[in-house]
């Protein structure tokens, strides 16, 4: 067996993705290897159509000479749409190593066109069921099945939301299917395999039809329905593979049939009323008679060309918690604390007499006095009902919603009154099912607690898209905050899939001027505006996130054909924000939410006191290197050229409109600082002058931040880099308010909206705008990940091919710090523990990976790896001393740095 191997095969991301409509998916995979500095120097693939011995071969790229291992496009004959194509990888490594062929993985296509389809859009019959009715609609149709079958697909989706089921089971496991999309441009498909639920004889496909966000209340600003459509339906088509190799075909159509379901009553933002008195026992199963109860169905005319296969994870159940105590308010409620905020839907077990409500209401915080809490939620109801069928044992969770929430209110549980049973309670938790790709952990046990709000922040809002809050009636995809937070998502979790989608949402929702919605789907837009809302369709930091997003995912998994298809839609907003300013080089005129939540507001405004104008000129110039980075390596010269020129007059008006002939910033806020020095607006001696006034801005703040969304994500980056990373450190771990620890203080286990959503004395911000789950401040884990820990990539060789750790100690309070990231080539790891001014530095690279070590304040003849010497240690490239400490190059291994602090 050779120690070389080739392990964790992903095509498109994902591992063994069922239904793709990708026509040239691109393949990745992980070496292991045993020895430092494991290169890999070629590699082989080989693709095969039906059956796992590859005796079908379809393609061979042969041996190739090449490092790649990572997103590599399949390149042989066209695939053929509904097939299963197996792949596995061959490598060679430096050391003239041969690895075994991988095991064996496989994708398989989905549709790959309209004429594909052969099933019809299909609802109940208007004359019999309301199209408006509230209650969910239940749909089903039953079929014979002539001899043993092979294989079978479904393909579905729905105007809606909806749940499958073959003969009385569920097919699959995810929910609020087919996802929220831009509906008109973008409308998701999923692909199940449903073998081994058919059988020969009677079966029943059987279909829940919810409004979900296609039809129900969305923006809660004033309830308005109906954004993408006034009539629910659903598009089902099963594929049969007989044994004898005949295929059959069942879709939907108009010999379907229809009812309303005991789902009374489901909306995103209300809940859910589930009357189980009004279950027809037996639907979905096979020989189930629908009789005269039930009503036919009638095709719709909507549209095909808009389908498209699943792109990212889909939406499930990812984790069960259980409620942690039971509280008696003041007031007299009777509460379960889950002891975590989370989203997603409470699971209950009764036994109860037939017509008995028991009603959940959820919440997520107790108010200063310890009573149930729900004005932050302001139009939403979160309430969920279920009316009992008697009998026995009942068992029930939501379908069509999902909730934000710590506490659950209970009434009309059967014995309330002695007490509730915790155990007849479950909490499932409820995201797009990422993959965890990174973990960070120090001495400080706060950090830690925040470092667990961070994550349960993305996960409660990264539920399809990316979600401003999960709770309230607003729940939709704010660009700013998707932009501002991209870099910690793709720490904590594999988030290529589920931002290529949102990306392709954006494009789609663009105007033809370039201009970015704030929400994505946009569905400010789809409902009627008025003159001071149509303003605000676009917006400097928010637009911003249509150049941010896809550069951030280029950088961290180094996918340049998103980069190359989003490139248009990123000029595009350039050519937008060119067309606004009244000066062409300053973006001064329109509507901006500026600094967002700064602290240094006036009274009675949401504006922090950056001028806005500053903000978009800064995003302006940012954007705009961004775009020319992009042209650099999607080899556009011209484009290159043109962006260059215009970057360098943005900064020149930038400068001239904002830095005074001193070397000062017009505008003394920390954001102005902190902007013009990311975004290197800045240089020389006047970039000193700004970083000095920026730390004494701090300084005298005793440590305190004034930030809003704009400038809050980049103010210990900016601190860090400029010189003062020690005045970063005590910012950090600040813990009074304004602090990222302070909410910690107060109880949070999620990123609040406002760093004083509860204040000091107890009592709450505003109801208007007052989420406890809004994940745009834990943007701070990037700086945690990459600063403290030390864990970064070096930008100029994308998706963490070459590492960079860089540990920046400070201060006595933080003695360790751990981060550990998957990455494209397996996992990266930086570690480091001070004691008694010794310090141990473990740095994890992964086969086919490098890494630039730095080890501050070391000297070169004092710092060993593992026993030696570090200039004698296996795997060093080269060991210096630089001006930060000690730098290091190394190859793939598992390395110890021990020395002695100066």
């Amino acid at each position: 067996m050779s120690s070389l191997k080739v392990e964790s095969l992903v095509c498109e991301y994902r591992t063994n993705p069922l239904g793709i409509d990708v026509r040239n998916p691109r393949i990745g995979w992980k070496l292991v290897s045993e020895r430092r500095g494991t290169v890999q120097k070629a590699y082989r693939i080989q693709v095969a159509g039906p059956g796992e011995d590859f005796a079908n071969l379809v393609w061979d790229s042969g041996r190739v000479e090449s490092e790649r291992s990572n997103l590599l496009a399949y390149e042989g004959p066209m695939l053929q749409p509904r097939t299963r194509y197996y792949y596995r990888v061959q490598v060679w490594d430096h050391f003239e190593r041969e690895s075994d062929w991988s095991a064996v993985a496989w994708w398989e296509t989905a549709l790959f066109s309209a004429d594909e389809w052969q099933a019809n859009w299909i609802t109940p019959d208007s004359e019999a069921i309301d199209p408006q009715a509230a209650p969910v609609f239940m749909l089903c149709k039953e079929f014979t099945l002539k001899q043993p079958i092979r294989l079978a697909r479904i393909y579905a989706t729905a105007a809606g939301v909806y749940e499958l089921y073959i003969s009385g089971e569920k097919a699959g496991d995810e929910l609020l299917a087919p996802g929220w999309t831009s509906y008109h441009k973008r409308h998701q498909y999923q692909t199940y395999d449903v073998t081994a639920q058919l059988k020969v004889g009677y079966n029943q496909i059987g279909v829940l039809l919810g409004n979900g966000w296609y039809k129900g209340q969305l923006t809660g600003f004033d309830n308005y329905t109906n954004l993408y459509g006034d009539i629910r339906a659903c598009l089902i088509q099963l594929h049969i593979l007989y044994e004898d190799g005949t295929e059959e075909v069942v879709v939907s159509d108009a010999t379907w049939s229809s009812s309303t379901s005991p789902i009374t009553l489901s909306e995103i933002y209300d809940g859910e009323t589930y009357d189980a008195r009004l279950e027809k026992e037996g639907w979905g199963q096979a020989g189930y008679d629908v009789g005269s109860n039930w009503s036919g169905t009638e095709i719709i005319d909507l549209p095909y060309t808009s389908l498209v296969a699943q792109e990212n994870s889909p939406t499930r159940v990812i984790e069960t918690i259980f409620p942690q105590s039971l509280i008696r308010t003041p007031s007299g409620e009777t509460l379960l604390d889950m002891g975590q905020n989370m989203v997603g839907r409470i699971r209950m077990t009764l036994q109860a007499p037939a017509g008995t409500v028991i009603r959940l209401q959820h919440a997520e915080v107790l108010d200063k006095e310890g009573n149930f809490y729900t004005g932050n939620l302001r139009k939403a109801k979160q309430l969920v009902e279920y009316i009992a069928k008697g009998g026995g044992t009942e068992s029930y969770a939501p379908h069509f919603t999902f909730q934000g929430f710590r506490y659950v209110k209970v009434e009309g549980f059967p014995g309330q009154e002695n007490g509730l049973p915790l155990d007849a309670f479950a909490g499932e938790v409820i995201h797009s099912d990422m993959e965890p790709t990174g973990w960070f952990e120090c001495s400080h046990p706060l950090v830690n607690q925040l470092q667990s709000n961070i994550v349960w922040g993305q996960r409660g809002n990264f539920l399809d898209l990316p979600t401003d809050c999960p709770q309230r009636d607003e729940r939709l995809g704010w660009t700013g905050d998707a932009q501002v937070f991209i870099r910690t998502a793709a720490f904590n979790y594999h988030v290529g899939p589920f931002f290529t989608k949102w990306l392709r949402d954006l494009k789609a929702d663009q105007g033809a001027d370039g201009g970015v919605p704030v929400v994505v789907p946009d569905v400010i837009t789809k409902k009627p505006v008025s003159e001071s809302e149509a303003e605000m369709l676009s917006a400097a930091a928010w637009g911003d996130a249509a150049v941010i997003c896809p550069w951030t995912l280029y950088l961290c998994y180094g996918d340049e054909r998103l980069l190359a298809d989003q490139y248009d839609s990123m000029k595009a907003w350039i050519s937008y924000i060119r067309s606004q300013g009244d000066r062409e080089y300053l973006w001064n005129t329109g509507f901006h939410y500026g600094d967002w939540l700064g602290l240094d507001a006036k009274e009675n405004s949401y504006i922090g006191a950056t001028p806005k104008d500053l903000i978009a000129t800064a995003f302006y110039a940012h954007s705009t290197r961004l775009v020319r980075d992009a042209a650099v390596v999607l080899g556009k010269a011209e484009d290159v050229r043109a962006y260059s020129e215009l970057l360098g007059r943005v900064i020149a008006a930038f400068r001239e409109e904002f830095v005074t002939p001193a070397g000062r910033l017009a505008a003394p806020t920390q954001t102005a600082h902190v902007l013009a020095l990311k975004f290197q607006l800045v240089e020389g001696n006047v970039r000193k002058r700004i970083a000095h006034d920026l730390n004494e801005l701090v300084v005298q703040n005793e440590y305190h931040l004034t930030t809003g969304f704009v400038g809050t994500p980049y103010l210990c980056l900016v601190l860090s880099d400029n010189g003062y990373h020690e005045t970063a450190v005590k910012l950090f771990l600040q813990e009074s308010y304004p602090s990222w620890l302070y909410s910690i203080t107060k109880g949070a286990t999620t990123i609040w909206e406002h760093w004083d959503g509860i204040k000091p004395d107890g009592s709450f911000w505003s109801d208007d705008m007052n989420s406890y789950n809004h994940y745009a401040y834990g943007a701070i884990g990037d700086w945690m990940y990459r600063y403290i820990a030390g864990l970064d990539m070096d930008e100029t060789v994308p998706g963490y091919r070459r590492i960079c750790v860089y540990p920046r100690f400070a201060g006595s309070e933080l003695t360790s710090a751990k981060a550990t990231l998957l990455t494209p080539y397996g996992k990266a790891e930086s570690a480091w523990h001070i004691e008694d001014n010794n310090i141990l530095v473990q740095v994890v690279v992964p086969a086919n990976s490098s890494a630039e070590v730095i080890l501050p304040g070391a000297e070169l003849e004092e710092v060993r790896e593992g026993d030696r010497m570090v200039t004698a240690s296996e795997g060093i490239h080269s060991a210096r001393r630089s001006e930060e400490g000690v730098r290091i190059s190394v190859g793939s291994g598992t390395y110890q740095f021990t020395y002695s602090m100066k």
